[in-house]
């Protein structure tokens, strides 16, 4: 699919993608991402955490010249967060916006990061604008606020990490596109820590075969396998000088786990493309 024009000219803010972010493709992604936002449809991003989600959202909002409402999900985020809230300013009492009524407002794309991590009332409120009505409610304010055709809505989940508790409902997954996006193909993820962190391509090679290995461990009581986020770090701190051994124990041992036998079963994978 031919890639679109620039929808809108950027404006001054904080919410404007000025420059292209670098993102390699691991498949139809941009197309069913390019093609979800020509149909007005929302996207879901499935994906173990560091696996490019989030470069994903923001190369597409350049691509597609639209600001981005980033928010971060945890556990005390509620609806009110997303949609707004009252507050008192002197002798006044002041709306002001959230992020998500914001890109509501304005256009733009409004990415929910791990959606699941917020309060439930955060999916009861984000369900008009995934079908034909494409609204906002916001209670508070007694007004429905329509998207404009320029508004997306993506939300992204690991479902490999989350809890039964914490699980996205299948009522909730089939309004979304669903984009999968897993560990990149190994030719492809040495091409990435080499443009990200600078490090040459045999350095790159190697954190790379490393990592694949390192991922197996995830059946054998490996919560989650090491990102490529992680391996860019690595590569960054070795390319500054660091030593090897503190390079790789601060990005790649550390990092994944709290259990001794896993973290010496990782070093010992390590030594076998790095001597520290």
């Amino acid at each position: 699919m031919a890639s679109h024009k620039k929808t809108k000219k950027f404006e001054s803010g904080d919410f404007s993608i000025s420059h292209e972010p670098f993102y390699l493709p691991q498949g139809t992604e941009i197309d069913l991402f390019e093609a979800a936002y020509a149909n007005k449809l929302p996207v879901l991003l499935n994906g173990p955490t560091g696996s490019g989600k989030t470069r994903l959202v923001e190369h597409m909002a350049w691509r597609l010249g639209l600001s981005l409402y980033t928010v971060a999900c945890h556990d005390d985020l509620s609806a009110n967060d997303l949609t707004g809230r009252y507050i008192i300013k002197g002798d006044e009492v002041q709306w002001i916006d959230g992020p998500l009524l914001m890109a509501v407002r304005n256009g733009g794309i409004a990415y929910l990061d791990e959606v699941v991590e917020a309060r439930k009332d955060v999916t009861v409120v984000i369900h008009p604008l995934t079908d034909h009505r494409r609204y906002l409610p916001v209670e508070k304010k007694g007004k429905i606020f329509r998207a404009p055709g320029e508004f997306m809505l993506v939300i992204s989940y690991n479902p490999n990490y989350q809890s039964v508790l914490k699980e996205l409902k299948p009522s909730t997954r089939q309004r979304f596109i669903s984009i999968n996006l897993g560990w990149p193909a190994e030719e492809l993820e040495i091409k990435i820590v080499c443009q990200e962190s600078g490090t040459d391509v045999n350095t790159a090679e190697k954190l790379v075969k490393a990592a694949n290995r390192i991922r197996n461990l995830v059946h054998q009581g490996l919560e989650e396998g090491v990102s490529t986020r992680e391996l860019v770090y690595a590569g960054t701190l070795m390319k500054r000088g660091l030593p090897v051994g503190d390079s790789l124990r601060a990005t790649m041992i550390e990092p994944l786990t709290y259990d001794g036998d896993l973290k010496k079963s990782i070093g010992e994978v390590l030594k076998n493309y790095f001597s520290f």
